[in-house]
């Protein structure tokens, strides 16, 4: 209900503006594996499920925005 009432010139920044906070995820679950012990397994998977999760949510995000930007495109007659 809430996205029906954005209008429609304003979805895609928004998108892009989600696409930027999971690169920022990226980033930061970069820097805890380059700060975790080696040895701390823990850390280790949770830095690597951060960044597998995140870059999926990145390029699913840059798919959607893609088709978003197909649909604003004027059609050729």
């Amino acid at each position: 209900e809430v996205i029906s009432k954005v209008p429609t010139v304003l979805h895609t920044p928004l998108m892009s503006g989600a696409n930027a906070i999971s690169g920022v995820v990226v980033i930061g679950a970069i820097i805890l594996i380059r700060q975790a012990q080696p040895d701390d397994y823990l850390v280790l998977v949770l830095g690597f499920l951060g960044i597998a999760l995140a870059m999926i949510n990145v390029a699913g995000g840059f798919a959607v925005t893609n088709r978003m930007f197909d649909m604003f495109k004027k059609k050729k007659k």
